[in-house]
């Protein structure tokens, strides 16, 4: 009893909320500097990057849109059923958002490669005999959505050790934070693949 007195005393939720969001933050402003970076080079390259753009498939990038949609409300539950004491199902959500977010991963990786097959990857040659702005476009392409698969990855990483904390009771209905923090930063994830998504597949 005195052990868990001790433990909730330096406990300081308000404090690992405001740093999780000062980090999302500054990942916001990352991704910024990037847009703007894709922006300028798309306005000086604009017939360049509408050709490129039609060689990216609309459909994979759709469904992956959907995917991390879907995600983003799964984690969302999970929090709630934590709440409520529902520790079973607040399981099966976290397991059906790294789940979710595998598949993103792997429909990733299924679309690279198609890229990779047909020579669109910076260095190419056959990317080089296009000119200049296809160069940019798939430069930014794979250094922006490889810069996102990073974060999707760490995100299911945070996840999977909330989840292990989540069996363990160390998370629990009155101790969230945890998982609250895990839910913010895989809603940043697709808060930036619903940018990234329209300014790769979408304007042309």
């Amino acid at each position: 009893m005195s052990q868990q007195v001790h433990t909730d005393e330096h406990r300081d939720d308000i404090g690992s909320r405001f740093g999780m969001w000062l980090f999302i933050f500054t990942e916001l402003l990352l991704f910024a500097g990037l847009f703007i970076t894709y922006s300028v080079f798309r306005y000086k390259n604009w017939q360049a990057f509408h050709l490129a753009a039609e060689e990216l498939d609309v459909f994979i990038g759709a469904l992956n849109t959907v995917i991390l949609l879907a995600s983003s409300a799964t984690i969302a539950m999970s929090i709630t059923a934590l709440q409520q004491k529902r520790k079973k199902l607040t399981l099966t959500l976290m397991g059906t958002t790294m789940l979710v977010g595998l598949v993103f991963l792997v429909n990733k990786y299924f679309e690279w490669s198609l890229k990779f097959e047909h020579g669109l990857y910076p260095g190419s040659e056959t990317l080089v005999e296009f000119g200049k702005g296809e160069v940019l476009f798939f430069g930014l392409y794979f250094f922006m959505t490889g810069l996102h698969a990073l974060h999707i990855i760490a995100g299911l990483g945070f996840i999977s050790f909330v989840f292990y904390y989540v069996i363990k009771n160390k998370v629990t209905h009155d101790n969230f934070v945890l998982l609250e923090n895990a839910g913010l930063y895989w809603h940043l994830v697709d808060i930036i693949w619903v940018f990234l998504f329209p300014l790769f597949y979408l304007i042309t």
